[in-house]
């Protein structure tokens, strides 16, 4: 039987428990895409951060690159040593079963299980940022360096 899905206050007490600064920020609509994080908060799409779920070899990977850019499966392919094909996205159930949120909603860290990670180089030039929440209407500003620390991240050109 799964587990119950992960929130704001599972996220909250992941950022609490490893010291990890940034703000939860509540809003009135939901934000499930990269354009309505964006208009919710009044900053661009650039300032987003997604958090994407791929199965390499079947083994998860978080992939984490800012607003609309098209992380290429090729640069996690590459540095996992396998043909692209390997690289697979993950379905919303998947995503469900191994992080504990929902698509939409997945912060970058807190997961329901440690997930290796990589990010795309172009999120640590940003001074903060804004990343899923834990919830659809919920949102985490924060500085990317805290996404490196807490997740240990390999820094990779993920649009190459």
């Amino acid at each position: 039987m799964l587990a119950t899905t992960l929130g704001v206050e599972e996220l909250r007490r992941f950022m609490q428990s490893h010291d990890i600064r940034g703000e939860i920020v509540r809003l009135e609509v939901p934000t499930p895409t990269v354009e309505t994080a964006a208009l919710a908060v009044g900053t661009s799409v650039d300032q987003i951060i997604k958090s994407i779920l791929f199965l390499v070899d079947d083994h998860p990977v978080m992939a984490i690159a800012c607003g609309l850019s098209n992380i290429q499966r090729r640069a996690i392919a590459d540095f996992y040593g396998v043909g692209k094909k390997k690289v697979k996205l993950a379905d919303p159930d998947t995503v469900l079963r191994v992080s504990g949120y929902e698509v939409g909603a997945m912060p970058p860290f807190g997961h329901r299980q440690r997930l290796n990670t990589v990010i795309d180089q172009r999120v640590l030039e940003l001074p903060s940022a804004y990343a899923g929440g834990g919830a659809e209407n919920v949102l985490l500003q924060l500085k990317p360096q805290d996404i490196l620390q807490a997740t240990g991240a390999a820094v990779l050109d993920l649009l190459a």
